[in-house]
């Protein structure tokens, strides 16, 4: 919703504002093209009241890869009081999901130009929408996956233009504010407190994180002295120290199979809130408190979901897909680090575990596409391209990868993927042709029916094991 009082400043455009996209295939009206974001810097001011939308500056600093006389970013749920390009003011209105904002003057291909929007950010969330701010028990978190960061604040939300953050975070006393990278200043003012943290690496804004509520953080090193932070509701810090106790150990295990950790920090925030899923978010990654809390789940079960959540750190995070079609290159690598782990610590078997997915691949491709060309998202439920198939049917892509080129070769590639594209963004083309360098061979033709075929290929190693006889499993 954004303040109808300047559109009259428009009146004499030459053109209708429309919404644009970077033509991905599953969200083709997401992200925008015609510059490359450096830096956001958000400012967001809290009330106290999860219901209250926050106040919010939002300041993006970009480099123009054409000429524009528009910008278009997408914002989606908050009211826009005014806008600035390079400290002049600038007309703007809505298109869509779409924020259109016409600058006094032309920008020029190659300038550098900062953005600067102020604006609310309403944390109750839209009814037809899923993701953005998740309202806690005693504040506020993000959950931004896929394409709910514009929900929160104006951006190119698309996970091929990744960029620095700064988050400043103002709320009262009695609160504590934690977002991704490091804090770097803490100001206390009468009632109030602003936190200041600082992303090291660039950042999809879909990995973006801000945790306010009546939180405990709680401090210890990691490997290399990593400092690792977790954010933890106050009233059970001292019932969840056992499981924070275990990251150090897992980002160990982690970097033996793929190497040093990509990032500044690492922890969990364990929300009290009910949301059916973990995140990955960059350097702070997301639980439900109860998954600790609920002794129904049984403790390999729970260690495994934070290995998964980990493994994104390198593979998602540090290395992003190019488009959403290639999900599965993150959510893929996740779970075989996850059923890896279950294996190695709790004699979890992986065969048998690929087997059973081997049995339901059929019906995740028939369900929702193969793993490399997912059908296109459910009707008002965007959140829905992460089905089976991406998850365990592409865990069983690796495996079949692993059975075909042999264990060496295997591990070779998936440490020479988070270093080669470490920091950046990748495709699955570009994956076909990194195995192919590492077996010394080319597996187009290997790869291809395992990555876009309608039906599941033999598996190398198992002609036995057939497909569409059991009931599929669910994925997290």
């Amino acid at each position: 919703m954004l303040a109808s009082a300047v559109s009259v400043c428009l009146v004499a455009a030459s053109a209708p504002a429309t919404p644009l996209g970077v033509g991905d295939r599953l969200f083709p009206h997401l992200g925008n093209p015609g510059y490359d974001v450096a830096s956001y810097d958000l400012q967001l001011d809290y009330s106290g009241s999860n219901d209250a939308p926050l106040r919010a500056v939002t300041t993006i600093d970009a480099w123009t890869t054409a000429d524009l006389d528009r910008i278009n970013l997408d914002f989606a749920h908050g009211t826009v009081q005014s806008v600035e390009v390079d400290g002049e003011p600038a007309a703007f209105t809505g298109a869509g999901e779409d924020l259109v904002i016409t600058p006094e003057d032309e920008l020029d291909r190659g300038e550098w130009t900062r953005i600067t929007v102020r604006h609310t950010s309403d944390p109750v969330s839209p009814g037809n929408r899923e993701g953005g701010w998740i309202r806690t028990a005693d504040g506020l978190a993000m959950a931004n996956q896929a394409d709910a960061a514009h929900l929160v604040f104006p951006c190119n939300d698309h996970p091929s233009d990744k960029a620095m953050f700064t988050f400043r975070i103002t709320a009262p006393d009695g609160h504590t504010a934690v977002a991704n990278g490091l804090r770097t200043h803490v100001d206390r003012a009468r009632g109030a407190t602003t936190w200041t943290y600082r992303t090291q690496h660039p950042m999809a804004t879909e990995l973006a994180q801000v945790s306010i509520g009546r939180s405990s953080v709680v401090h210890r090193a990691g490997p290399h002295g990593l400092p690792v932070r977790d954010v933890v509701p106050a009233g059970h810090r001292e019932k969840l120290e056992p499981w924070l106790a275990k990251t150090p150990g897992q980002i160990s295990w982690m970097e033996d199979k793929v190497g040093r950790y990509p990032f500044e920090t690492y922890g969990l925030l364990l929300a009290d809130a009910s949301t059916g899923f973990a995140l990955e978010t960059q350097t702070l990654s997301l639980f439900e408190r109860e998954l600790f809390t609920d002794p129904a789940y049984p403790e390999w079960y729970v260690e495994s979901i934070m290995v998964h959540e980990l493994a994104h750190q390198w593979f998602g995070n540090s290395v992003s897909p190019g488009t959403w079609s290639d999900l599965w290159l993150s959510e893929g690598h996740a779970t075989w680090y996850e059923a890896l782990y279950a294996e190695e610590k709790a004699g979890r078997s992986m065969e048998a575990g690929m087997k059973a997915a081997y049995e339901s691949s059929d019906r995740w491709r028939a369900a929702g596409g193969p793993p490399a060309a997912p059908d296109v998202p459910d009707p008002g439920r965007k959140i829905s391209i992460f089905r089976p198939i991406v998850y365990a049917g592409a865990a069983l892509v690796l495996y079949a990868l692993r059975q075909e080129i042999g264990h060496g070769a295997f591990d070779r590639l998936q440490r020479a993927w988070v270093t080669r594209h470490r920091d950046g963004n990748a495709t699955t083309a570009d994956f076909v042709r990194l195995a192919s360098e590492t077996a010394g061979r080319d597996l187009t033709a290997f790869l291809h029916p395992w990555l876009y075929g309608e039906k599941t290929p033999p598996m190398p190693g198992h002609p036995d094991w057939t497909s569409g006889t059991r009931a599929a499993a669910p994925a997290h």
